[in-house]
C-alpha cells in the first residue's frame, strides 16, 4: 500500500508501532518512561511493554491524556492516532500556548496487542477489571445460560448451537442477548468479557502512571481510542464516566450533544463494569475529570462478536488446527482494524476534532 499522509502513522504489528510511537516521541522531544512485562513475550518474542509519552510541563494543572490498545488490537488504531498526535505540529503548538500538558499512554494491553487478543495474558477484558475487589464482584447471572451455544465445543459452532441462540433472542430480545454476553462476567476465567478476580498488570500499571502524572492536574480530559463498535469509519463519543448529571453535562458541552451515556442504554457498547477510565476517581480525586470512549466502527456488530467468540474458542481449544488458527487470528485482526486508507483518514479526521475539542474545553475550564 502506497504510504499516504492517512497510512503512514498506522502499523502492520505491534512491534512496528512501538517504534514508531518511540521515535515519533524522541522527535517531538517527550519524556518517555516504559513499562515492561517482565512476565510474558510478545508473539515474535518481542519485550512488551506500556510506553508514556508527556509533553509539557511536570506541574501542569490540565492533562490532555490519549490512551491505546485498551483491547488489544484496537491498538493499531489508538497507536495510529498517538503517534499522528505527535506529528502533528500546529495541535502540539495550541496545546503548549494553553499550557496543557499532554499524556499518551501507548499500548494499556500490550499482550493482546501482540498476540492479537481483545483480552490480557490471563484472558482478563481491561474494561471489567477496573472494579472494587475488597467488594462483592458484579453478578451476571445470565452468562451460564448463553455460554453453551456462544462457545460451543467445536468451531464453527454447529446447527444446533446456532439454533439455540436463536431461540434465546426470540424468548428474551436483542438487548438482554448482547447483555448477557458482554456486560462482563466474573467466574468463568476462560469465558467471554471476564473481569478477573484481582488487579491486573495493566491495571495496576495505569494506576501508576495515574497517580505520577496525574498529581497537580486540576482539570482533564481523557480519550480512550476504541474499535469494533458502531457503523464503519464513524466515531462514536461514548461517556464512560460515573451516573453524575453534572459530569455528563461537561462532556457534552465540550464534545456535543453526541455524547452517549453507556447508562443511559443509547450507545452502541454495553453498560459495562470497571472501565479503565474510572481509575481517575481513585488515582486523581482532586481533579475535575471529563471522560470519553472513542469507538470507531469497522464490521457489523454481530460479526465482530463472532470473531470474539472463535478467538476465546480458540484459547481453550489449543489443539485446534494451523489453519483455523490463522483464520480466526486473521479475522480478529480485520474486525477491529480496517487496514484501508478511506478509514484510516476517516479515524484521524474524526480524532484530531475531538482532541481540538477537548483542548478547547480544557483551556476554559
Amino acid at each position: 500500500m502506497q504510504r499516504t499522509a492517512a497510512t503512514r502513522h498506522f502499523s502492520g504489528t505491534y512491534v512496528e508501532a512501538r517504534g514508531k510511537f518511540l521515535d515519533a516521541a524522541a522527535q517531538a522531544g517527550a519524556s518517555v518512561e516504559s513499562f515492561v512485562m517482565d512476565h510474558v513475550r510478545g508473539a515474535l518474542g518481542e519485550e512488551l511493554a506500556t510506553d508514556v509519552a508527556r509533553l509539557g510541563a511536570t506541574d501542569a494543572e490540565k492533562l490532555l491524556i490519549v490512551t491505546s490498545g485498551t483491547h488489544g488490537p484496537e491498538g493499531f488504531c489508538g497507536s495510529g492516532c498517538q503517534i499522528a498526535t505527535l506529528n502533528d505540529a500546529n495541535l502540539l503548538e495550541r496545546l503548549q500556548k494553553a499550557n496543557v500538558a499532554l499524556l499518551l499512554i501507548h499500548a494499556v494491553n500490550p499482550h493482546g496487542f501482540s498476540h492479537l487478543h481483545r483480552t490480557n495474558e490471563d484472558n482478563i477484558d481491561l474494561n471489567r477489571n477496573f472494579v472494587d475487589f475488597s467488594a462483592p464482584l458484579p453478578v451476571n447471572a445470565s452468562y451460564a445460560d448463553v455460554e453453551p451455544f456462544v462457545l460451543p465445543s467445536t468451531w464453527p459452532p454447529a446447527p444446533a448451537d446456532d439454533i439455540a441462540m436463536a431461540a434465546y433472542i426470540e424468548a428474551h430480545g436483542m438487548r438482554t442477548y448482547r447483555a448477557a454476553v458482554t456486560v462482563g462476567q466474573y467466574t468463568m476465567p476462560d469465558g467471554l468479557f471476564y473481569g478477573g478476580t484481582a488487579p491486573s498488570w495493566s491495571n495496576r500499571t495505569m494506576r501508576a502512571i495515574l497517580r505520577t502524572h496525574g498529581v497537580s492536574t486540576t482539570h482533564l480530559g481523557w480519550i480512550d481510542i476504541h474499535t469494533g463498535l458502531g457503523p464503519y469509519g464513524h466515531g462514536e463519543k461514548i461517556y464512560p464516566g460515573r451516573n453524575a448529571p453534572a459530569e455528563l453535562k461537561q462532556a457534552r458541552a465540550w464534545w456535543g450533544a453526541d455524547v452517549f451515556a453507556l447508562f443511559d442504554g443509547d450507545s452502541a457498547s454495553a453498560n459495562t463494569s470497571g472501565p479503565v477510565v474510572s481509575a481517575i476517581y481513585d488515582e486523581c480525586p482532586q481533579a475535575s475529570a471529563a471522560l470519553m470512549g472513542l469507538e470507531f466502527g469497522t464490521l457489523p456488530d454481530q460479526d465482530v462478536l463472532l470473531c470474539l467468540r472463535a478467538d476465546t474458542w480458540l484459547r481453550r481449544h489449543p489443539e485446534a488446527s494451523l489453519k483455523l488458527r490463522s483464520v480466526i487470528k486473521q479475522d480478529l485482526r480485520d474486525a477491529f482494524y480496517c487496514d484501508n486508507e478511506e478509514w484510516k483518514g476517516m479515524v484521524l479526521g474524526q480524532t484530531r476534532v475531538v482532541l481540538l475539542q477537548t483542548l478547547q474545553g480544557l483551556s476554559k475550564a
